[in-house]
């Protein structure tokens, strides 16, 4: 990931037409900072350059949101579902790993794999028997830069909205809004 420069930020921030004190608005920062860090006169904090970059890519309308890739409905299982009708819900839809939600919540996350290494003899097991840790969780308003950093790490995204599951985002979704 490069960082953009001082020059950088100056020539978005003008090509948009916006104010520093436009900008630093949207950023949710102080416009003598915005001068500042324009200047080279300060170095400013990762989150700070952060709110400052996503603000350009706003007014450029470039930002895509976790609400734009995730898939509204998730295919899931309970922690107290078989895993076997778990592994006959992966097959019929051809997935290798399922969310596992409670009451709409996740709570872990099952594979394939998880069930192989249960063993033999544990179709009639509850699933949180043999489930893994949850798949990390997204607001819908977080950025595909949010959502493709935890993707580099685990199997697939959940997006909740006030602790409840609202869609799920794997990388296939990002691939397919890349096209």
């Amino acid at each position: 990931m490069e960082l953009p420069t001082p020059q950088d930020l100056r020539e978005r921030r003008t090509g948009l037409e916006l104010t520093q004190s436009e900008l630093a608005d949207a950023a949710d920062v102080s416009q003598p900072l915005i001068a500042r860090i324009e200047g080279g006169d300060v170095d400013p904090r990762l989150s700070t350059l952060r709110r400052i970059v996503n603000a350009l890519q706003e007014a450029e309308g470039e930002v895509v949101r976790a609400t734009d890739l995730m898939n509204e409905t998730v295919i899931s299982v309970a922690p107290d579902d078989a895993v076997s009708g778990a592994v006959e819900l992966m097959e019929a839809e051809a997935y290798s790993q399922l969310p596992v939600l409670q009451n709409g919540v996740p709570v872990g996350s099952i594979s394939q794999g998880d069930v192989v290494h249960a063993g033999e003899n544990v179709g009639d097991h509850p699933v949180s028997e043999v489930m893994s840790e949850s798949f990390p969780t997204v607001a819908p308003s977080a950025t595909v830069d949010e959502v493709r950093n935890l993707l580099d790490h685990y199997k697939a995204v959940m997006v909740t909205d006030g602790g409840e599951t609202v869609g799920i985002i794997t990388e296939a979704d990002i691939a397919a809004q890349l096209s």
